[in-house]
């Protein structure tokens, strides 16, 4: 069933927790904004079927990449409502190395770029500000005494906007397109 009609009075209820919680809480804002970061990656992944780049690693195809940070945010998203489950450092290390060999194939950053290069582009520069949004609400919770998360958990959600900001920009770089500074005028 869809609907349970537990939630008509603006409560909701976390992982292993017999009671309920308010919809506004900063947990479930927390959890809300995970939840919406993980789905606009699925429409990120949708869009890179068949996309792959070329690094020192080997091919790493997009698909991939997201497929797994969507899988890690679930468990981060189990971690926020209780459950036992955390991040790993692997996971960490991964997302470092993929970053650290786009960084290798692209000109460093000196300044701030306009996003929208391409669509796609776009797409993952967009992901990478509702995960900094998830971020900033699941430390608020974190902050306020109502979770308490693993010290990896919360190094993944930093290092998760560094990794969609490299693939918007490996994304760009691959369709040849410029990547546009502001001009501040």
């Amino acid at each position: 069933m869809l609907y349970t009609r537990k939630g008509d009075n603006g409560t909701t209820k976390t992982f292993g927790c017999d009671q309920r919680i308010s919809k506004s809480s900063s947990i479930a804002e927390a959890l809300g904004s995970l939840d919406e970061t993980n789905s606009f990656l699925g429409l990120a992944r949708a869009k890179t079927a068949g996309m792959s780049f070329k690094t020192a690693l080997g091919e790493i195809k997009f698909t991939d990449v997201v497929l797994e940070v969507q899988q890690n945010l679930f468990i981060v998203q189990a971690e926020v409502a209780g459950a036992t489950l955390t991040i790993t450092t692997d996971k960490i290390k991964n997302i470092e190395n993929i970053v650290d060999e786009i960084e290798k194939v692209l000109p460093p950053i000196k300044t701030f770029f306009l996003s929208g290069a391409t669509e796609l582009s776009a797409t993952f520069d967009f992901a990478r500000t509702l995960s900094r949004r998830a971020e900033r609400r699941v430390v608020a919770a974190k902050e306020e005494g109502k979770i308490t998360l693993s010290a990896e958990t919360m190094t993944y959600l930093n290092r998760l906007s560094s990794l969609l900001y490299a693939l918007a920009r490996i994304s760009s770089h691959i369709d040849g397109a410029e990547e546009i500074k502001p001009d501040y005028k």
